[in-house]
Order: structure tokens, then sequence, then C-alpha cells
């Protein structure tokens, strides 16, 4: 099964969550409807996670749940936490405070062999029913918590971290103008490969599942329409929606009169063998061997008897640059496997000397600083540490790892949303340069 899982939270319900949290960011680790209503895949996905909170919903309307500041940890004891509360709000008082009680003795906060809170045992026998006792250590009238409604239809778990607030100084400078937006746009038209053979450079996104790869293509061609636009197909299945090899070539819009490159879409990247885009597949598409529309196999790589297969690909065919798409809310939930397989991706990319780029999607979602103001993303203490956490992970340069934010429910384009990412399409061909530039010699070149 894919590690693709999304919060059931509406806008008004997670920023009540906020509220109960000053700054914090929330990050899914576990939803009972897909990982299912079992205390083992509880422990599996939630142990040694520091400060969580569990959220469970009724049929009655009620979102309510519990916070800890400590880990779980399987131990079976009580555990001591002074901050932990339980809290509640529902759908027929959006506009009051959400209900918290905290422990009469914070001795017996919760019981370690789940997510046990004396008053409220959340999973009960492993069913999607809460087990209640208000005579318990937390106190509280039932009606209020939960509509005395104790079946659930999703119970969720989230890490929450404190998004530390903003920097004084941003620790990149963006001019965040309509000015800004026109030079951008008439730095990428006025851009041309310094390769005469080449009209455009290709760029490769490559990605785990559901981390924003077609709905980057998406946000870059909606900059250059002038309205939001959806070309390829995005969504949140549990395995990859792309499961052809695409060219998506972007249409000049926007007072642009050229576009110099395209994008390539590939298979998601998955965790088990057999699964996802094969290391193979991935070289031949590096060299320019797949052609567009191929329909990828992942249990087999691309054969040179295939009518998708380029036997003598020119420059033009092969990738010029290739981009991973990481979901910022998901960096510090990439398993070891997922690291591992992008390293294998990494190592194919430098042996053929093609340079490599982050992209870390989903910026809004992962800071509510972020989700405020866009303009907060380069202030963002925690967007700065995702970006240094996943230089280290993947082994790329601070410089590479580049922060955007995608079109997904907005109806039309935003000023700021665009600058960031056409910020990003010229780090994108400033790279695709360097590659000209070291493969290339003067005489080569076009003037």
């Amino acid at each position: 099964m894919s590690s693709t899982i999304t919060s059931s939270l509406t806008t008004w319900q997670k920023k009540k969550l906020c509220s109960l949290f000053n700054n914090a960011n929330f990050s899914l680790l576990f939803k009972a409807s897909v990982h299912g209503y079992h205390i083992n895949t509880f422990h599996q996905k939630c142990n040694k996670q520091g400060p969580t909170v569990v959220v469970a919903y009724n049929k009655s309307g009620y979102v309510f749940g519990a916070f800890t500041s400590k880990d779980y940890g399987q131990t079976g004891g009580n555990v001591v936490d002074d901050k932990a509360f339980l809290f509640s709000f529902n759908d027929k008082e959006v506009k009051e405070d959400p209900l918290r009680v905290f422990s009469g003795n914070p001795q017996y906060a919760f019981t370690d062999s789940g997510p046990y809170f004396d008053s409220l045992v959340f999973l009960y026998n492993n069913t999607a029913t809460v087990y209640c006792n208000t005579s318990s250590v937390y106190k509280f009238d039932p009606q209020q918590m939960h509509g005395n409604d104790l079946q659930l239809t999703e119970c969720e778990v989230y890490r929450v971290e404190d998004c530390g607030g903003l920097m004084e100084k941003p620790w990149r400078n963006v001019q965040w103008n309509s000015e800004r937006r026109k030079a951008l746009l008439s730095i990428i038209s006025g851009w041309k490969p310094s390769v005469s053979s080449v009209k455009q450079a290709r760029i490769l996104l490559v990605g785990p599942v559901g981390a924003g790869k077609s709905s980057f293509f998406n946000s870059i061609n909606s900059v250059f329409k002038g309205y939001v636009s959806i070309q390829a197909n995005t969504g949140t299945a549990g395995t990859s929606l792309t499961t052809q090899f695409r060219t998506y070539n972007i249409k000049p819009g926007s007072g642009v009169s050229h576009v110099p490159f395209t994008m390539c879409d590939s298979m998601g990247l998955e965790e088990g063998v057999n699964s996802g885009l094969d290391v193979e597949d991935f070289a031949s598409i590096l060299k320019g061997h797949i052609q567009d529309r191929y329909q990828f196999n992942p249990s087999m790589p691309i054969q040179q008897d295939s009518s998708h297969f380029c036997k003598s690909p020119g420059f033009k065919d092969k990738i010029h640059c290739v981009v991973y798409v990481i979901d910022t809310c998901k960096v510090k939930l990439l398993s070891d496997k997922m690291i591992d397989k992008l390293a294998v991706f990494r190592r194919k990319t430098n042996q053929l000397g093609v340079p490599q780029l982050v992209l870390l999607t989903k910026v809004d979602e992962a800071c509510p600083l972020v989700a405020e103001d866009l303009k907060n993303v380069y202030q963002s203490y925690y967007i700065n540490k995702m970006v240094q956490e996943v230089s280290t992970r993947l082994g790329v340069s601070l410089s590479a790892v580049i922060p955007v934010k995608n079109y997904c429910q907005e109806l039309e384009i935003d000023p700021q949303t665009d600058i960031l990412l056409l910020n990003a399409v010229v780090q994108i061909l400033r790279a695709a340069e360097g590659y000209f530039d070291d493969l290339y010699c003067p005489e080569e070149k076009s003037e």
C-alpha cells in the first residue's frame, strides 16, 4: 500500500485545531480508514513521534480527541504529562471556542498501551468506537464532548510540531510585486539553450506518489495561460495516477511569445519492489530512449523492440535537468526505503552528469504562517528547517532546494503563487544551462 494519505479535516476544522496550539504544524501519521482500527498499526505509525494529537470524527458532527506532549512507546504504563488535554468542537458551533479539558491528575495523563486517555479510550477493542468514562481523571459533559455518539466515522493521529514563528529577515530575498512577475516571465521567454540542436530544455519531474509532480506542471501551465488549468491528471490515489511517460509542452500566453522548456512527467516513486518508476526506465528516460505516452510496466523495464523506444536519441531528446518533487508535509515521514530509492536515482543522474534540483511543494499546508501569507515562505523557521532536512537526507546543496506552492483548489491565479513558481522555473533553466556549458565546446554552441 502506498504511503499517500490525506487529512479529513476541513479548512475550518483545521483552524479550530490550530487555535488549540500556537503556530503548530500537523503531519498526518495514522488514518484508521486506511490503516485499520488496530492498535498494532497505531503503534507502528505513531510510536516515538513526539507530541501528537488524536482526532476522532462521528456522524453527529463532532470532532474530538486528545493531545499529549509525550511519546507513545508501548510500555503499558501510566504517563505523566501536565500538558495533555482532551478537546472537542462541532459543526453546529462553528463560532464558539473549542472545549478543552485538562487532566485532574497529570500523573495519569494516558496509559501507554495506545491512545487510552482514561476518560476517553480510542481504538477501543480494535474497533471504530470510543470507550467513555466521565467519572475518571478528565471531567466533562459527554453531550458537549461527543454528543453521546461513540461510533467513529474516522480516527486520525497527527504529529504536532511548533512552527517556530517568523525570522526577522528572510533567508532568501524575493520581490513580490507585479513588476517582478513580469520580469520573471521575460527572463523565461528570452532564455534559449546555448546548444543549437536544442530548442527547448527537457525537464523531468520525479518523486513519491502524491507529492505534486503533475500539479506542478498544471500550475506552471496556469501561470502562462493566465488562469488555473488542469491538463495532467492529479489526485490522491493510493498508487501513481501517472502510468505513462508524458511530455508536456506549454503554449505561450500571458504576453510570452516563447516557452523554452518541456516538462516530462513520470510514474510516481513507490517503496515496494516492482511498484512505481523503475530505475532502468528512469535511466532510459534520461538518455532520451523513452518516447511520449510509453505505458510503464513496473515489473519490467522498456524493451528495445518497443514502439516507444528511440534507439538513437539526439541531444534534444535527453533530459537536461531532473527535478525531485517532495511534499513539505511528508519530509519527516519519508521512509528509509524511499530515501534509499531516491539515492539510487540520484546516483544514476550523477553518473550521467545531469543537474538535479528539489522542489518542496505544499508549503502552505506545511506551515500555517505561510498559509496566512505566502510571502512568509522565506521567513518561516519551519520551512527553513524542512529545506535543511531535505538537503541533508537527499544529499543535495541547500541552494538546490526550492519551496513552491502549486495551484490545487484555486480557480484564479495569484501573483505571489506565480512569483514562487516562476522563480523555480528560472532556477531549473539555470541548472539546465550549466549542463549545456559542461558538455559542449564553444564552437558547438549557438551564437
